[in-house]
This record gives C-alpha cells, sequence and structure tokens, in this order.
C-alpha cells in the first residue's frame, strides 16, 4: 500500500502564526475528507478513511492539548465551554469506534460516516463559535502564534498511517506503542507551547 497523505494545516503554504486559522483549515480538510471517503469505493474509500481518522485524531490532540486548557483560563465562561466541546467530542467518538468495527465496504458504514460527519460538522461550528472567536480575542499575536506551533509540533509527530480507535490522547492512556505515540506527541506540543 502507498503511503497515505493526509492534508495538513500548512499545505496551502500560508504562515501558519495563528492558532484559530490553522485549526479553522483542518476544519475544512476534515470536510473534504468526509467527501472523498463517501465518494470513493473500495481500497479508495478505505485510504481516504484512514486519513480521515489520522486527521481527527490529530485535531482533537492539539485541541485537548492546547486550545481547551487555554480556553479555560482565557476568557468568562471557558471552563462550561470546553466541557460542552468535550461532550460533543465524546458522542463523536463512540460514531467513530463503531465505525471502526466495520469494513468501509459494509451496507453500514455510510449511514454510520454520515452520523459520524453531523457530529463533527455540529462540534466544528460550536468550536469555531464559542472557543475560537473567544480565544482569538483574548489573547495577542504572540500567544496565537506560540499555539499555533504547538499545534504545528503535534502535526509532525502523528502516525503517517492510521491507528483505528486513536482519536483522543487521552483515551490511549492503555494502547501501548500507540500511548508512547501520543506521549511523544504531547511531549512535541508541550516543548513548542514552553519554548514559544
Amino acid at each position: 500500500m502507498s503511503e497515505l497523505h493526509t492534508p495538513q494545516a500548512g499545505d496551502d503554504h500560508a504562515p501558519d502564526l495563528d492558532v484559530v486559522g490553522i485549526l479553522m483549515r483542518q476544519h475544512g480538510d476534515i470536510r473534504n475528507l468526509f467527501d472523498e471517503v463517501e465518494q470513493s469505493k473500495g481500497d479508495e474509500r478505505r485510504d481516504a478513511f484512514h486519513r480521515l481518522v489520522r486527521l481527527l485524531a490529530v485535531h482533537e490532540t492539539a485541541e485537548e492539548e492546547v486550545v481547551h486548557p487555554f480556553a479555560r483560563r482565557a476568557f468568562a465562561g471557558g471552563e462550561q465551554v470546553v466541557e460542552d466541546r468535550l461532550a460533543e467530542e465524546r458522542a463523536a467518538k463512540e460514531t467513530l469506534s463503531a465505525l471502526d468495527d466495520l469494513d468501509t465496504d459494509d451496507p453500514e458504514f455510510l449511514p454510520k460516516l454520515r452520523a459520524l460527519r453531523t457530529d463533527v460538522q455540529e462540534h466544528a461550528r460550536a468550536e469555531e463559535r464559542y472557543e475560537f472567536t473567544h480565544i482569538r480575542r483574548s489573547t495577542d499575536v504572540t500567544n496565537l502564534a506560540t499555539m499555533a506551533k504547538a499545534v504545528k509540533a503535534a502535526e509532525a509527530m502523528a502516525p503517517t498511517r492510521p491507528h483505528p480507535g486513536v482519536e483522543s490522547a487521552t483515551a490511549n492512556v492503555a494502547l501501548g506503542p500507540v500511548a508512547a505515540l501520543m506521549d511523544r506527541t504531547k511531549d512535541a506540543v508541550r516543548k513548542a507551547m514552553k519554548n514559544g
């Protein structure tokens, strides 16, 4: 099988100086990958789905390590905003888990994928409205750039091959080698934040 290419923030060659800009581009990449999965078949669908799972894992890990901690303390109501986003992420992870148990050619796959897409898109809209807007208002360009650097570090540490079920750093504590990878990702994010 050929190496899978997952879109990453910065593939459009825009400067990654704003964490919100990176995450918004990732939302667009995620929407495009959902389209690709739905419109393809066989091995192409399987590869597109693996890239989608990988990007979702990178995105959520970056949010858990960078965005949510900042939002919790940066603006009034931040704690509740983060708790609401985490509840949405849990619902999406349950649907993703059900998808992981299916072959991409299974007749149940596309309906479950569409349910996941609905959950993920609702979550993304809520992030953009309730979290990202407040983050931009609550900090300066230096902090936005530091968080952007940390998100890029998470992308660099993420696997190039997907690992089904790896949609949350928190959920991966007991998964052996995958947990080690996620720990390295967290460490890279923390180092980037410290050096930013």
